[in-house]
C-alpha cells in the first residue's frame, strides 16, 4: 500500500484537467486523460523531471513557491490548496497533528442540544474513525432499518465495507465507498495509529474494494452532495447532505441530510409522522 498521498494526488489531478481548461491545443492522439506532466511543469514553471520526482514520491517537500504554482496550475479550489498543504507537512514523520491523542467519543453538551434542535432532520455526529457518537431520532429511523446502527459503536465504514447490507441500501455503494475512504485519509491516514488500525481491519475484512481505493483515492471527502438509500419502508430516497466539521478539539463532524426531491420529502415527512411537506426538499 503506497504512502505517496503527495504524489497520488497531484497525479490524479494532473490528469482531471483537460489541455483546454488551461488554453492548450488539445491533440487526436492523445494518451493521458488531462495533462501530461510537460504540460504541467511547464505551467508551473518547474523542469518535468522535478514533477517526476514529487509524483513518484522521490521528493515530498516542495518549497511553497513552488505548490503554489503547482496549484494555479491545476487550477485547484481553496479546499485542494489546504489538502495539498496538508500532504506536504504530512511528509514530516516528526510530527503529527493529532500527537497520538485518541479519538473523541464524548459529546459537548451544546452539540448534543443542536441535535435535539435539528429534529426530525436525520442528522449523526461522527469522529474520525467514522463511529457514530450521537444522532437524531430522524437519523435512526433513516438508519435503523437498513442495519447501520447495529455495530458497538455503530461505524461508518464499517458498515459499508464488510456489512452485505449496505449493498442493498446503497444503490451507488462505490459511490459511498470512495467518500468513506476519503474521510479516513483526510489528515494523517495511517500516521495516525488508531485509523490505522481501522484500516488495516478493513484491508483484510473488505479487501481490494477497501485497499484499492486507499491507492488510487485522495482523502479529500467531498462536504455535500446527494446520496442515494433504498429504506425497506420509505422506498428509495435521494438525500442531499451538508458536513459541519466541529472545531480541532472536538475532533469531530456533523452530517446533516435533508430531501433532495419531493418524492423523498414526502416520504420522509411519513417516516416521521409529520404533514407533508414539513421536511421541505432542497431547490436547486
Amino acid at each position: 500500500m503506497s504512502d505517496n498521498e503527495l504524489g497520488l494526488f497531484l497525479r490524479i489531478r494532473r490528469e482531471a484537467v483537460t489541455p483546454a481548461e488551461v488554453g492548450l491545443p488539445t491533440g487526436a492522439r492523445r494518451r493521458t486523460p488531462g495533462l501530461r506532466r510537460s504540460e504541467l511543469a511547464t505551467l508551473a514553471g518547474v523542469s518535468v523531471e522535478y514533477v517526476t520526482r514529487l509524483e513518484q514520491g522521490r521528493d515530498r517537500r516542495p518549497s511553497a513557491q513552488v505548490l503554489s504554482a503547482l496549484a494555479d496550475a491545476l487550477r485547484l479550489t481553496a479546499s485542494e490548496r489546504i489538502h495539498l498543504h496538508r500532504l506536504t507537512k504530512a511528509a514530516d514523520a516528526g510530527f503529527n497533528c493529532m500527537g497520538g491523542a485518541s479519538p473523541v467519543r464524548t459529546v459537548r453538551p451544546t452539540v448534543r442540544a443542536l441535535l435535539d434542535r435539528l429534529e426530525p432532520t436525520p442528522a449523526v455526529l461522527v469522529n474520525r474513525l467514522s463511529e457514530i457518537l450521537a444522532r437524531t431520532e430522524g437519523y435512526e429511523r433513516l438508519a435503523g432499518p437498513i442495519g447501520l446502527l447495529d455495530g458497538t459503536p455503530p461505524n461508518l465504514a464499517r458498515f459499508v465495507f464488510t456489512d452485505p447490507r449496505a449493498r442493498t441500501a446503497y444503490p451507488d455503494w462505490g459511490l459511498v465507498a470512495d467518500e468513506q475512504v476519503a474521510a479516513l485519509k483526510q489528515g494523517p491516514f495511517r500516521a495516525d495509529a488508531h485509523v490505522a488500525v481501522l484500516a488495516d481491519e478493513l484491508t483484510v475484512t473488505a479487501g481490494a474494494d477497501f485497499s484499492g481505493r486507499v491507492d488510487t483515492l485522495p482523502g479529500l471527502p467531498r462536504s455535500s452532495g446527494v446520496t442515494r438509500l433504498v429504506h425497506p419502508e420509505a422506498g428509495e430516497l435521494r438525500l442531499a447532505y451538508e458536513t459541519l466539521e466541529l472545531p480541532a478539539d472536538d475532533d469531530q463532524r456533523l452530517i446533516v441530510h435533508l430531501p433532495a426531491d419531493d418524492s423523498t420529502s414526502v416520504a420522509m415527512d411519513r417516516l416521521t409522522g409529520r404533514r407533508p411537506g414539513a421536511l421541505r426538499a432542497v431547490s436547486g
